[in-house]
């Protein structure tokens, strides 16, 4: 066999892998596509990833079906994810958490930035800052004043450590240059009943989960996190306008793929999902539980993720959080 023959042969078996590799894409998904949720069933991510589930599933033709991988914090499922064949066929849906689980975790076996090729930001939330009613501050200056009184005496609950929340709270305090203690619990619901109960006098906790209890009087709410006012508590303020403007941190929730999943794959689920954010089931969803729903493009979403990855480090570094 020649030189120039074998050149030629191999010349012909790429065109043909390219040409099937196109094709396999053309006709995404030919088969059922994973998401996997690094959580258990029920909780926010569970339920955005099984409302777009179903919407794809309708819209494909083939199933999306969600395999929920808690354990680790949500380690566990978004590192199954990463280590994926980036095909089209195992997706993960992530939480903010995703982005500042660096910042407390020493054995990270994934990168937020260069592990995953983003689809879309779907849905973004404030969090609420909360006490409990006998703490003596009604908004936030005064709780500031009182904790500048009582440097280290108050205390903060969180799910857990490097959560949303726990950050969102770790900035507010560096913003307000203010000592608190960080109690971490194992999980909103722990954290939230024993702010409720007095136990630990203030939180930062996802606004719907606080909104019940803000109703019935049980918690007071001061800020809402976000930079626009929050539509199901219209009269609270953001923290921004409550004398520090440039504080913003919002929960949100996204969907990724590994890294190296052919673009047009990424391409064609983004459109989808986008136009899925516009359907009456899930603009319904969405105004019950007070989120702005996003659609951002892979690029964008890339962008924020890694933006978002910067800010918890300094926020990290600011705050003395050393990973362990």
């Amino acid at each position: 066999m020649t030189a120039h023959t074998s050149l030629l042969r191999g010349i012909v078996a790429l065109a043909c892998l390219l040409a099937a590799q196109a094709q396999a894409q053309t006709n995404y998904p030919n088969k059922p596509v994973r998401i996997v949720v690094p959580s258990t069933a029920g909780g926010g991510t569970d339920t955005v990833a099984r409302l777009l589930a179903q919407h794809l599933s309708e819209k494909f033709g083939q199933q999306f079906y969600i395999e929920n991988k808690p354990g680790a914090g949500s380690m566990t499922g978004i590192e199954a994810a990463a280590r994926a064949a980036p095909d089209g066929y195992t997706l993960v849906m992530v939480a903010s958490t995703f982005t500042s689980l660096h910042v407390v975790r020493t054995k990270m076996r994934f990168d937020a930035v260069k592990d995953f090729s983003p689809v879309t930001m779907i849905v973004s939330m404030p969090c609420t800052l909360v006490v409990h009613p006998s703490l003596a501050a009604t908004n936030v200056s005064e709780l500031t004043a009182l904790a500048k009184r009582q440097p280290g005496q108050l205390s903060y609950a969180t799910p857990g450590l490097g959560s949303t929340m726990h950050m969102a709270m770790e900035l507010f305090r560096t913003t307000a240059g203010i000592e608190l203690v960080h109690v971490p619990y194992n999980g909103v619901a722990p954290a939230l009943t024993d702010v409720l109960g007095g136990r630990v006098p203030l939180m930062m906790v996802n606004a719907v989960s606080a909104k019940g209890h803000v109703d019935s009087g049980a918690l007071r709410v001061l800020a809402v996190s976000g930079r626009q006012r929050w539509p199901l508590l219209p009269n609270v303020p953001t923290v921004a306008e409550s004398g520090f403007p440039d504080y913003e941190a919002l929960q949100w929730f996204g969907l990724l793929a590994p890294a190296g999943t052919p673009k047009e794959i990424v391409a064609r689920l983004h459109a989808e999902i986008a136009a899925a954010l516009k359907t009456p089931r899930i603009v319904n969803w969405m105004a019950t539980e007070g989120g702005d729903a996003a659609g951002s493009s892979p690029d964008e979403f890339r962008r924020m993720i890694a933006s978002e990855v910067e800010k918890w480090s300094a926020v990290a570094r600011t705050a003395g959080i050393v990973p362990n």
